[in-house]
């Protein structure tokens, strides 16, 4: 008889120590208005699309939503501890490129699969691709919000 075996997602909690996500997630409330749990959820999501990004070199073909690009800017804005994190996770820093990317519901689609593909947990709300999408519950970018 085989064990069953149980497969636990990947958090911030796997990419950073639990005073680094405190600090960041107080800066990311403060500095753009958020209630602390929103700005946690925002900041662990930041968090595992950079990481997916870094160590897959796919960058430029992902973006963040508007909800989670908040949580990117924290980390940059942190940038001593930002640089230093990239090179312990991926070898090199990671630049934050805006560019003009549409952020359609396809985009957000395709990037919250790859998180998960990543073993990330994924906060559909966040992303705008959660099955149901009703204002005010829904924060995403979905076509409803």
């Amino acid at each position: 008889m085989k064990a069953a075996v149980t497969t636990r997602t990947r958090t911030r909690r796997s990419l950073i120590s639990a005073a680094e996500f405190d600090m960041l997630g107080a800066f990311c409330a403060d500095e753009y208005g958020m209630e602390r749990c929103v700005a946690d959820r925002v900041v662990d999501q930041a968090l595992a699309l950079v990481h997916v990004m870094g160590s897959s070199g796919a960058g430029a073909d992902m973006a963040p939503s508007r909800l989670v690009d908040p949580g990117w800017h924290t980390l940059v804005l942190h940038t001593e501890w930002y640089a230093d994190w990239c090179v312990r996770q991926f070898g090199y820093f990671l630049h934050h490129r805006p560019n003009s990317k549409a952020r359609t519901r396809g985009l957000m689609t395709d990037v919250v699969g790859r998180i998960r593909a990543a073993g990330f947990e994924v906060d559909e709300r966040l992303w705008g691709t959660a099955a149901e999408c009703n204002p005010p519950a829904c924060c995403g970018d979905g076509p409803c919000c």
